[in-house]
């Protein structure tokens, strides 16, 4: 484990990473006793070969820096060290070490059995839950921690490393070699912060991109207050105040020849040659879409499986299968049960001194092994402490698993076998409802009309409902819905307005508040037209039955959002500055050179996305055109003003 010299010392090498398994060993079989550095780094053997007594400063640096890392790299994995402050003792010579040990907690952890069938849905949830997984830290500590080290506006929310789920694979053997969909990678790891918002009553753990995408989710969400971090509340107020003075813009150009295509800036500003001297871009590692990990990290998903299971026994071909993948080829086959052998022996192995504990996780039954292939563990140390999962992460994961039962990122079959896991969970377990749901800006989850409107396409049926516009104002309407679809993650109804109350087969018997506005289009063909209605933004709703069959065309969707396109409402905006990364999400719109910025020209065929879009990116627009869009946008930032009115920081 050590190898070479360094001024007498032989200098630290770990070629497989064993030493990190050594140090869970140590502070295992010391719990719930504190283990100082010094006595860390005597009883692990790769320390104790390379630092010995730790007699001087540069071991001690040394020493420090590698068992840091270890640290870290086994709380990124699921098992957390914690530590308290260094205690003086006359044995220390002086010298004060901080001591440390696993952090357990004291909650029992959840153990239950999961199928293979429904392996690749909980792997799916074990990736979101990981990845946006926020601090569990009670109040008092938070405040404590935060003033003690203020938080940058820059610094992610979620957690790169996040630490809750190891303990699922002592439960869930094979979770690790599942695949899981490429389109969730994408998208959760370009959400690299969180925020908790308030909406109709849910906490919600919202996954966002910066906070023009945090604004925007909010403001499509009529009614939602973001309640932590406070730099997030903050920058959401930046910008109300700035859409607050939105002046009106003249949507007719100045010069119609000056109008360019976006399609055309980008390729513009593409041809432009990149400056040698600018400094190169970083690029984001991809995210691989299996959980394979490293040796280090399949020995100890194979450690925590073997702590839950004691006794029982295991064939290395199972094993081999579970913690590595199916085997293709009886060679591919050979092979792995040759690496998890290897392994078993790794996890046995007892130091050349006898004295260091070594990685002694188990007593194994050799010759059950050796003549059977069959794995039987004991005496694991008291691992099994780690095995299985904690009630807050199993809240967490049940969240994450509700959100892909009803996320626009699974398919059709996929949802329903998260819907199945998802009500298994809640009656076999009383995971506490504590923990905030989950929500990806930009992929909603599917609105709570969806079942309503569905039916009633499939049954022919009105749609008599309350609707909330781009200012925050609720409208009553009367439509026959056509179509659902998803666009970008969010959920639309194709409706047809041609229809009146007369086409009720029963008459309506609400009693209709005067602030309410009714709609209620004639019988005209002129005036009935098409509509797209965002289903979130669709409040209270009931499917009436029609006196007689309502005469919809039969329009594509293709046609219908080109048809709707034609049909929209001239809009722009003008922004500060030229070239803006945002307006290049609108490959429809024109470009046109103003003063130090540019007029943006599109059409709208949603007042309600357009108000919300200005505002999101309120800091860089100064004026928004027509007139009647401008004071929607005006009227609605002083609305979310009143309802998000800032508190100043502990």
């Amino acid at each position: 484990m050590a190898e070479g010299s360094s001024h007498g010392r032989r200098r630290f090498s770990d070629k497989w990473g064993k030493h990190e398994l050594d140090v869970l060993a140590v502070l295992s079989s010391a719990f719930p006793q504190w283990l100082t550095s010094r006595q860390i780094a005597q009883r692990v053997k790769a320390y104790a070969d390379s630092y010995g007594e730790l007699a001087d400063q540069a071991a001690k640096a040394a020493f420090a820096k590698q068992f840091q890392r270890d640290r870290a790299k086994l709380t990124a994995m699921g098992i957390a060290i914690e530590s308290r402050q260094p205690e003086y003792s006359s044995k220390s010579e002086g010298q004060d070490f901080a001591s440390y040990r696993l952090q357990l907690g004291d909650e029992p952890r959840t153990r239950m059995h999961f199928e293979a069938e429904e392996l690749p849905i909980l792997a799916a949830a074990n990736y979101l839950a990981r990845s946006l997984a926020m601090s569990a830290k009670p109040a008092e500590k938070k405040n404590e921690d935060k003033r003690a080290h203020k938080s940058s506006r820059t610094q992610p929310h979620v957690a790169q490393a996040p630490t809750p789920g190891l303990g699922l694979d002592s439960i869930a053997p094979g979770l690790g070699t599942q695949s899981i969909p490429e389109n969730l990678i994408r998208v959760v790891d370009s959400r690299r912060f969180t925020a908790t918002v308030m909406f109709e009553g849910e906490s919600i753990n919202v996954a966002y991109t910066d906070s023009d995408d945090l604004a925007t989710y909010v403001l499509e969400h009529p009614g939602a207050t973001i309640v932590s971090p406070q730099e997030a509340v903050d920058a959401f107020v930046r910008r109300l105040n700035a859409a607050v003075s939105f002046r009106e813009a003249d949507v007719a150009p100045q010069d119609t020849t000056q109008l360019i295509a976006i399609s055309e800036l980008e390729e513009q500003l593409d041809s432009i040659p990149e400056d040698p001297d600018a400094p190169e871009a970083k690029t984001d590692r991809k995210a691989s879409p299996i959980q394979t990990g490293s040796e280090v990290d399949r020995r100890l998903r194979l450690m925590l499986f073997l702590s839950a299971h004691l006794g029982e026994e295991y064939l290395l071909s199972e094993l081999a299968e579970r913690f590595i993948a199916v085997p293709k080829t009886p060679e591919e086959e050979k092979k792995n049960v040759q690496t998890i052998r290897k392994d078993i022996g790794t996890l046995t192995t007892v130091s050349d001194d006898g004295e260091l504990a070594g990685s002694q996780f188990f007593d194994i039954d050799w010759s059950l092994l050796e003549a059977e292939g069959i794995v039987s563990a004991t005496n694991s140390l008291g691992l099994e402490r780690l095995a299985g999962v904690s009630p807050q992460y199993l809240s967490l994961l049940t969240a994450s698993i509700s959100y892909l039962a009803h996320s626009p990122l699974m398919s059709d079959a996929d949802r329903k076998s998260a819907d199945d896991l998802y009500d298994r969970l809640l009656e076999e377990t009383s995971a506490p409802s504590d923990a905030p749901w989950l929500s990806l800006t930009g992929y909603e989850l599917e609105p709570a009309s969806y079942q309503v409107v569905s039916d009633a396409i499939s049954r022919g049926n009105l749609l008599d409902m309350d609707y909330t516009d781009g200012a925050g104002r609720t409208r009553h309407k009367l439509v026959a819905p056509a179509k659902i679809y998803v666009d970008e993650g969010v959920y639309y109804a194709a409706v047809w307005t041609g229809v009146s109350e007369e086409d009720r087969k029963v008459p309506s018997s609400r009693a209709y508040d005067a602030d309410v506005p009714r709609h209620t289009p004639v019988r005209n063909a002129e005036s009935a037209k098409w509509q797209t209605l965002r289903l979130a933004r669709i409040g209270r709703v009931e499917s009436v039955e029609p006196k007689h069959d309502i005469a919809v065309p039969d329009v594509p969707l293709a046609e219908l959002r080109e048809w709707n396109f034609e049909n929209g409402t001239p809009a722009v905006f003008v922004t500060d500055t030229k070239n803006l990364p945002f307006i290049f999400s609108l490959p429809d719109a024109k470009v046109e050179d103003f003063g130090e910025g540019q007029k943006i020209h599109l059409t709208v065929s949603s007042d309600s996305w357009f108000v919300a879009f200005c505002i999101a990116h309120a800091r860089h627009i100064s004026a928004v055109g027509p007139a009647t869009l401008q004071t929607m946008c005006v009227a609605r930032a002083e609305h979310e003003l009143s309802m998000n009115t800032p508190t100043a920081e502990d």
